[in-house]
């Protein structure tokens, strides 16, 4: 009998589904009754967009039989907090992370992201005001901490940056965050 050789490929519905449900495991949503969206729904469209690189709007304008985005925008304002949100991603991020980096000292970055926003800027308040870049000073802005293992990225924490907030603030965090993890 030949022995086969397991496939190191990462099937798109495996990864789907280990996000699905990780996320499900870690921020429960109740829906409550006659509701015609699932939560598995809601988290299909929010993995596809942040895997994308995209909007929620547009992942539910290209995706068949994906919910209306406001439908999914309004039960994710709803049912989550943004820092919530935030700590339990950074958990989720760190406790895979912190499992595969080496047991010695590693290089940390890191980045800021711009998003230009266009919108209506008295609709938001999680806006953040910069110096004009693509024809805008209001962005949607993340900071993002790496560790970096052999020119491989692991993320440790990603933390959004809103109106009033300086990127020193968000780095002084993220060393208190580092003084943690190495413990």
């Amino acid at each position: 009998m030949q022995q086969t050789q397991a496939d190191n490929e990462v099937e798109e519905e495996h990864l789907l589904n280990f996000v699905v449900n990780s996320l499900g495991d870690e921020l429960p949503i109740d829906l409550g009754e006659n509701v015609e969206v699932s939560a598995d729904e809601l988290y299909e469209v929010l993995a596809g967009a942040s895997a994308g690189g995209t909007s929620i709007n547009h992942v539910c304008e290209t995706t068949d039989e994906s919910p209306h985005a406001n439908t999914v925008r309004d039960h994710l304002t709803d049912q989550f907090d943004l820092d919530a949100v935030e700590a339990v991603g950074n958990t989720l991020l760190q406790r895979d992370a912190l499992e595969t980096l080496p047991d010695r000292p590693v290089e940390v970055v890191a980045d800021l992201h711009l998003d230009p926003y266009y919108g209506d800027e008295d609709e938001t308040e999680a806006l953040y005001f910069s110096q004009a870049k693509r024809g805008t000073t209001a962005f949607h802005a993340y900071v993002t901490l790496y560790a970096r293992v052999r020119n491989k990225r692991y993320t440790l924490a990603v933390r959004q940056l809103v109106a009033g907030e300086t990127t020193s603030e968000v780095l002084a965090e993220f060393l208190t965050l580092l003084d943690g993890l190495d413990a």
